[in-house]
């Protein structure tokens, strides 16, 4: 797809990966680029500096996300590319508090889920649309020291591809970007995680990846570029792979 004159929807735009995504396309000639964030703050200044637009949005509630389609929709024009990008981390395992896992489900899964609830159905009718989910590595591999994390990035993979195969006949795009470890707040005290073994990208990084990829129509996004091989890995010895990822948690979760 080109991006020139299309009109975006960011989440999670008010810093990192969202703010950085909200710059690059407007570099690339975005008509129109939304910086939704339940930062409103943030979310304004990212609007200031790309000349964009400024929404508050909390992604954990489905009225939310479909409040902020209706309105750009009615007030802007047809969103062309919707980039459901927000994301959260905890720590912990099988024992992390409910209360965690569900606030991980609804953020990093269910988000995804309501945004194509309500903006894939106005796409379809328009003649076809893009989607980019935000989900990560641990999706694909998983999350040494946060079971909810890989889980939930597992279900966001999951759910672009069902996308992508379920729409795709119907002019729905889609692209899912899963990179190791990104320069954000997320990551901050972080940089000797596992998930930097392979070097920290700069937000600005995974944009241009996604810039890439949306133009190609490429679905997977993987910015480090050795997650590709770990998974050619993980599919043709699987023992073996756990066997190495045990050796990394031995190492990393002390």
């Amino acid at each position: 797809m080109d991006i020139k004159n299309k009109a975006v929807v960011v989440t999670g735009a008010a810093a990192g990966i969202g703010r950085a995504l909200c710059e690059a396309f407007a570099a690339q000639g975005a008509a129109t680029v939304v910086c939704a964030d339940i930062d409103i703050t943030g979310a304004k200044e990212t609007a200031l500096a790309i000349n964009g637009l400024a929404r508050e949005v909390d992604v954990s509630k489905e009225t939310e996300i479909a409040s902020l389609i209706e309105d750009i929709e009615a007030s802007v024009g047809s969103i062309d590319i919707f980039c459901s990008n927000a994301g959260v981390l905890v720590e912990g395992g099988a024992d992390a508090p409910d209360a965690a896992w569900q606030r991980l489900w609804e953020i990093n899964v269910m988000a995804h889920v309501w945004a194509a609830r309500h903006v894939v159905p106005r796409m379809i009718k328009r003649g076809g649309g893009y989607l980019l989910n935000t989900a990560s590595a641990a999706g694909l591999l998983n999350q040494i020291g946060s079971a909810p994390y890989g889980v939930t990035k597992h279900a966001a993979v999951g759910l672009a591809e069902w996308l992508a195969i379920t729409h795709g006949d119907a002019g729905i795009k889609v692209s899912v970007l899963c990179p190791q470890a990104v320069r954000t707040a997320m990551t901050e005290g972080h940089e000797d995680h596992v998930a930097a073994i392979d070097g920290m990208l700069e937000p600005e990084d995974a944009a241009q990846a996604c810039m890439d990829a949306i133009r190609d129509e490429t679905f997977l996004v993987l910015p480090h570029a050795n997650v590709l091989k770990y998974m050619q890995l993980k599919t043709a010895d699987y023992d073996r792979w756990i066997a190495g990822m045990q050796k990394l948690n031995r190492a990393y979760s002390g």
